[in-house]
């Protein structure tokens, strides 16, 4: 019937987009599970250096939607991190309220130990993807942020 709505059986999960990128993100964090624990990181805390080893100087509201943390949850693993001694907080310049958040060199070298990690899990998802349909790929995921993202950035 035509604009009759389809169901997840008739569709498959094996063709709903949600449920694969939700396998393999969820495969990708438990192969970094293991190094995270070796050095005394959790997801969110990856995330967090991750995004502040390329855009440092974040608010926290920005850095809570580039590593896809809830504010709230954020909030409390910038306190751990700053007590480790992973991050610093400054106030912004155009607003003493408000805290730019900043890696320091000691969580830099954290991240730096385990991004080879990282990067050796990622490449494993590409093997036998040539680089063109990589390139497309990353460009429809892209296009998919853009249609569905709630913020500019």
């Amino acid at each position: 019937m035509p604009g009759a709505i389809r169901t997840l059986g008739e569709l498959g999960l094996q063709q709903f987009a949600p449920y694969l990128m939700n396998r393999i993100m969820g495969r990708y964090n438990q192969t970094l599970r293991d190094r995270l624990n070796e050095e005394g990181l959790t997801t969110p805390k990856m995330r967090a250096l991750a995004v502040l080893s390329v855009m440092d100087g974040l608010k926290i509201n920005e850095l809570s939607v580039y590593a896809v943390t809830e504010q709230s949850t954020l909030s409390r693993v910038l306190d751990a991190m700053e007590a480790e001694k992973l991050i610093r907080r400054q106030a912004a310049p155009d607003d003493n309220r408000v805290r730019n958040i900043f890696i320091t060199e000691r969580g830099r070298a954290t991240f730096n130990a385990l991004w080879p990690t990282m990067l050796a899990s990622s490449e494993a998802m590409f093997v036998g993807i040539d680089d063109e349909e990589r390139e497309r790929f990353t460009a429809t995921l892209q296009k998919i942020l853009r249609n569905i993202r709630k913020h500019e950035i």
